[in-house]
């Protein structure tokens, strides 16, 4: 498999991570996420192939779509630290995002 190749797989494999966060689907994650980590094994042993263009772009559209699984995944956090809170009888402050750099 050539680095193309693996990181378009690498896309749809985040498509599956993130409809799986969606439905609150445990097993469809972790066959996304094992999946995934599979094929950015392939892009990173594809070092030797020179970066094209569509490269660049396909490796700026992984990053977009990990960062939007990522900002699922906070949520949820927040939402159960929210919920454990509560259930603790702790007050319960509202979540607020913050930027990375």
């Amino acid at each position: 498999m050539n680095r193309r190749d693996a990181l378009v797989q690498v896309i749809e494999c985040l498509h599956a991570e993130i409809a799986a966060l969606k439905a609150n689907d445990p097993r469809a994650l972790e066959r996304a996420t094992s999946a995934k980590l599979g094929h950015i094994d392939t892009v990173a042993a594809c070092e030797g192939e020179p970066m094209t263009d569509e490269l660049r772009a396909l490796a700026r559209e992984a990053q977009r779509l990990n960062d939007t699984a990522r900002i699922y995944v906070n949520l949820m956090a927040a939402n159960v630290r929210r919920r454990l809170q509560s259930l603790a009888g702790q007050a319960v402050a509202p979540y607020r995002a913050t930027a990375f750099a």
